[in-house]
């Protein structure tokens, strides 16, 4: 193999592949990165045999072939050397990785390629078309809210429902609920229905291009995979093979009080009654008051601390309905908050005992569900 690239698209190829690279397996070519020719390019990808991510890097390729490579020597030592063309030439006897860039140079043992997991091909006819933009809001308005822990595997993943022309995700870690709705190109008929672990759809989202208009999803048949296809980046993900729980009962069918904030303001009020719920549970209580001739309706948000102190932070709001008084996870709340685009967000309670519902005031494909927490007069 004997390639070159210009520094800065190597190190990007890189940095959008290292992250895949396992850190704690006991198969030493797993915590390197495949480095091989193809089609005049340069392919790098890694994996952790949980997801794959490969992505393509400008070349001029005058020889073909392939070697894995130690993640962290070729990522830390490609990140220090100058701009410019990098010449990268291997050694097949050796299996050692030449690289030369301006008056630096370094030579990194390698190993042979053929023992890298083998990397599936996106299937170019049978595919979902996504609209990059639009893929990547409702990831973010939903990964979050997906259980971290693997006491139950299922809750670690997002639910998505593909059909007709729309896609619902979901995720739940038991205390809160997101769900968000998109139109997408096109159909799928039959309907299709996925959990893709939360941890493989943060990191698409952090690896979409800017520049790519649309995302293309395939599902191999028998694999347990799904393949999401960027243009020059692919991620391979393992698909979570258990049935999702059924969320519809927890939802609220109805309202007794609704309440219009806007999003920066109460996003700002629960980041201050964060600081001192920390001590707490995170709990931090609102307090609901429609208002009268002369007070006007407002929200008032609470933390207290035995420790540090307390935070009152009172914001002006339209309130439809009863008074009322509720606690939440402040940090749920401000979570929830962070990625609602829409200047003013709604609040949907019906008693201090049951969930509150928060949506985005003039959007309908989103919504949050968050369970109340109890707390002592």
């Amino acid at each position: 193999m004997k390639v070159s690239c210009l520094q800065e698209n190597l190190v990007k190829g890189l940095s959008i592949v290292s992250r895949a690279v396992s850190t704690r397996s006991t198969l030493p070519v797993l915590a390197n990165v495949l480095l091989e020719t193809d089609n005049g390019r340069l392919k790098l990808s890694a994996t952790n045999l949980e997801i794959i991510v490969t992505a393509w890097v400008g070349a001029k390729v005058e020889d073909e072939g392939a070697i894995t490579i130690p993640a962290r020597t070729i990522v830390d030592f490609v990140g220090t050397l100058p701009q410019g063309p990098v010449e990268l030439e291997l050694n097949e006897e050796t299996q050692t990785l030449h690289i030369s860039c301006s008056q630096n140079e370094a030579n990194i043992k390698g190993i042979d390629a053929q023992e890298f997991p083998v990397v599936p091909q996106p299937d170019t006819d049978n595919r979902i078309r996504l609209e990059t933009d639009v893929f990547k809001q409702v990831i973010n308005q939903v990964v979050f809210a997906a259980a971290t822990d693997d006491t139950r595997p299922t809750l670690t993943g997002v639910s998505m429902q593909f059909e007709g022309n729309q896609v619902l995700m979901v995720a739940t870690d038991g205390f809160r609920l997101s769900m968000r709705s998109a139109q997408i190109p096109g159909q799928v008929d039959p309907p299709i229905s996925i959990i893709v672990p939360a941890k493989s759809l943060a990191e698409l989202a952090r690896i979409m291009p800017d520049d790519a208009e649309a995302i293309y999803i395939s599902l191999p048949e028998k694999r347990n995979q799904i393949i999401i296809d960027m243009d020059n980046v692919v991620l391979v993900s393992q698909l979570i093979n258990e049935n999702f729980p059924d969320y519809t009962p927890i939802i609220p069918k109805s309202r007794t009080t609704r309440t219009i904030l806007s999003t920066a303001e109460f996003y700002q009020a629960c980041k201050r009654a964060e600081i001192f719920a920390r001590e707490s549970s995170h709990t931090a209580r609102v307090n609901i008051d429609p208002g009268d001739e002369i007070t006007p309706a407002h929200a008032t948000i609470t933390a207290t601390s035995s420790e540090t102190g307390d935070n009152v932070g009172q914001i002006d709001a339209s309130v439809e309905g009863e008074p009322i008084e509720i606690a939440f996870n402040v940090k749920y709340m401000t979570d929830v908050l962070s990625v609602i685009d829409t200047p003013q967000v709604a609040l949907e309670t019906i008693s201090p005992m049951e969930p509150g519902v928060i949506k985005p005031v003039g959007d309908n494909d989103f919504v949050h569900i968050i369970m109340p927490m109890h707390f002592g007069r």
